[in-house]
């Protein structure tokens, strides 16, 4: 690339991954169909409430918008300026997805576009975070429930693959940035799970 300082492309990958993260497929389609999806099921703008309003190949579409938003700025960053930057721009598209400025600072949970973010720069670390959302899924029969698990799989794998040499520093902490982004967004579910072991 040209020769800029490296904390330059730094910069442009957490500006562009955030301002391409906060584009937010889900509102763009309900509103589309004249539906706002916060008076719809969570009222959550994400994939799985798309679902619930317009239909599951609507949710698909939504879902893999979504991946695809944290995977392109992820992979160009990480292949034309390095990993670091890859996974600042990876990181910063999930965000964006997060706390939108085009949807007033709420946004989805981000469970697709970390998704996208890893299989754009550690795709590997992708394996056993579908195994575990899978298994949580298929345990709980909750969307929410698998992100919880997923999201844990992945902080436990960016910090076990540090430790076998696997992964350096800076991808431990790219797995457990994202793992405790998509576990903040998912507190309520959490709960819930909780007081369901309870009763």
């Amino acid at each position: 690339m040209a020769d800029l300082p490296e904390a330059v492309w730094w910069a442009a990958a957490a500006v562009l991954g955030y301002l391409i993260g906060a584009i937010n497929p889900a509102a763009i389609v309900s509103r589309a169909f004249g539906i706002d999806l916060q008076r719809v099921g969570s009222g959550n703008p994400g994939a799985t409430n798309v679902g619930r309003a317009l239909g599951p190949r609507w949710a698909v579409l939504v879902g893999f918008l979504d991946i695809m938003k944290g995977f392109v700025p992820a992979f160009v960053f990480g292949a034309l300026v390095g990993q670091t930057a890859g996974e600042i721009a990876g990181l910063a598209t999930v965000v964006g997805h997060i706390t939108s400025p085009y949807l007033k600072g709420r946004g989805g949970k981000g469970v697709a576009t970390t998704l996208g973010a890893i299989l754009g720069v550690q795709p590997l670390l992708a394996i056993p975070v579908l195994i575990g959302f899978a298994i949580g899924v298929a345990f709980s029969r909750r969307v929410g429930i698998g992100a919880v698990v997923g999201a844990i799989v992945l902080v436990l794998s960016g910090i076990l693959g540090w430790v076998i040499g696997w992964t350096d520093e800076a991808d431990m902490w790219f797995a457990i940035v994202l793992g405790l982004l998509v576990l903040s967004r998912h507190v309520g579910n959490i709960r819930r799970a909780i007081d369901g072991l309870r009763q």
